[in-house]
């Protein structure tokens, strides 16, 4: 009898502990479950009293070298002392694994866990200190470059047009809504030859990063990470601070605190200012992208019309708080 073939399994939490005791030498007490099927598969392994993610990424998201350019950066930023979730050797000296599961091979890789907790609602003072670790991470990327994708207006949302029209009628005023956004950004994005370009992390919000005594922030799933402007970090992380609770007084707080954190490491200019809210609006619809993208195997019990008419209204909101018509 032929097995019936899957687009996306999920490994079994057994199988993954015997896989890490056999690989990483770890001891035969080691228990793994599954934390979140998602992007990706996250399972937290647990030796003793240590704690570790391993990552299975989805059949075909990202190829081999795609996630050791993403491991490179991490070994990178923890070997500049920066708080990251990093990648860890197998007893080969190897960092990626191949795990062949019922649809094909799929890659998997060991992190350290970020202590700390998820803070939806952070304090100013949570905000001074993340801001503050995002400039040490983008003076740390400033001028580099990786093989990944090039974050711009095309990649970004020209890209996810084509993928929303190939699932929603391009008559409704959703997608009218975002070719004229993509209009817009282009025109925004056209003259940054001067401002400042690295490597982004491009996911960065509270389900990304840990925070310990209000004051160590870590850094983690860097899966979205490649070059582009690095305004749009801090776009997308305001644009989040704002859609996580938008009353306007609690959010600039947190906003002035967020930007006094970072430019007490590093300037952000004007220009670079006047582009914040395009950079939320930018990747925001970015991921409406790969909503589409991964219909089948992660979005379909959200994605609908309602669910767009939300996303979509969403980020209009952001864009008005900025005084920004689209």
């Amino acid at each position: 009898m032929k097995t019936a073939p899957s687009i996306s399994s999920i490994i079994s939490p057994g199988y993954i502990a015997h896989f890490v005791i056999s690989n990483y030498s770890f001891d035969d007490s080691t228990t793994c479950n599954l934390l979140r099927t998602g992007i990706n598969h996250t399972y937290l392994v647990t030796v003793t009293n240590k704690k570790f993610i391993f990552r299975i990424y989805h059949l075909n998201w990202r190829t081999e070298n795609e996630i050791n350019e993403e491991l490179k950066l991490l070994d990178f930023l923890k070997d500049n002392k920066l708080l990251v979730s990093y990648p860890i050797k197998d007893k080969h000296d190897k960092y990626v694994q191949h795990l062949q599961a019922i649809e094909g091979n799929r890659f998997g890789v060991l992190f350290s866990y970020a202590e700390g907790e998820t803070i939806r609602k952070p304090s100013e003072k949570v905000c001074f200190n993340f801001g503050l670790a995002m400039a040490k991470l983008h003076q740390l990327t400033i001028n580099k470059k990786t093989t990944r994708k090039i974050h711009n207006a095309d990649s970004l949302v020209g890209w996810a047009i084509k993928k929303v029209i190939s699932k929603f009628p391009e008559s409704i005023n959703e997608i009218a809504y975002f070719k004229r956004a993509y209009k817009i950004i282009s025109s925004e994005f056209e003259n940054t030859n001067n401002l400042r370009k690295g490597i982004v992390h491009l996911d960065l919000w509270h389900d990304n990063m840990k925070v310990k005594n209000e004051t160590e922030v870590t850094m983690f799933d860097f899966d979205n990470c490649g070059d582009g402007l690095l305004c749009l970090d801090i776009g997308y992380s305001l644009m989040l601070f704002y859609r996580n609770d938008p009353n306007k007084e609690r959010f600039l707080k947190r906003k002035n605190s967020f930007l006094n954190g970072y430019e007490s490491i590093t300037e952000i200019s004007n220009e670079e200012k006047k582009l914040i809210p395009f950079g939320g609006l930018a990747i925001w619809l970015h991921y409406t992208g790969q909503h589409v993208q991964r219909f089948n195997d992660f979005a379909n019990h959200f994605l609908s019309d309602e669910f767009l008419k939300y996303w979509i209204d969403t980020v209009d909101k952001w864009m008005r708080f900025n005084d920004i018509k689209i």
